[in-house]
């Protein structure tokens, strides 16, 4: 299996996600990679962890999550792997439970997502975004 972190989808990636017949509650399961240290474009707040950078934008993307009939779930460390086998582990998981792809589009491209996705940016050295069915209750 091989596996490749990215920040971002490509613009395929995105229109396939988003363009799914599929609609419905889904909760996605973010695995993140952070940055040793914070790389903002302007090169601001160099001090900072990839990490503390990331939850920035975390703290603020639940209220929106909320905001288009979302709930955020749970967030924590990765701390051991029982089974299986990867390179390097991911340093968080974090659920979020969205009402539909829709509802996420209109999240993600608000522009208040826009102006806090960078500390998102910043943050993290990769991720793995997994879209599952159903509902965090």
């Amino acid at each position: 299996m091989k596996v490749v972190n990215q920040v971002h989808p490509s613009a395929e990636q995105a229109q396939a996600f988003f363009g799914g017949t599929e609609d419905g509650p889904f909760v996605m399961v973010n695995l993140l990679k952070f940055r040793e240290k914070a790389a903002y474009e302007d090169g601001s707040d160099a001090d900072l962890t990839g990490m503390a950078a990331y939850l920035r934008y975390g703290m603020k993307v639940r209220d929106m999550i909320t905001a288009v009939g979302g709930t955020p779930g749970y967030a924590g460390p990765v701390t051991a792997l029982m089974l299986g086998e990867v390179e390097e582990l991911w340093d968080m998981v974090a659920l979020a439970e969205y009402p539909s792809l829709a509802a996420m589009r209109a999240m993600v491209t608000d522009p208040e997502y826009q102006k806090i996705a960078r500390h998102r940016d910043a943050g993290l050295a990769g991720q793995l975004n997994i879209k599952t069915r159903g509902t965090l209750g």
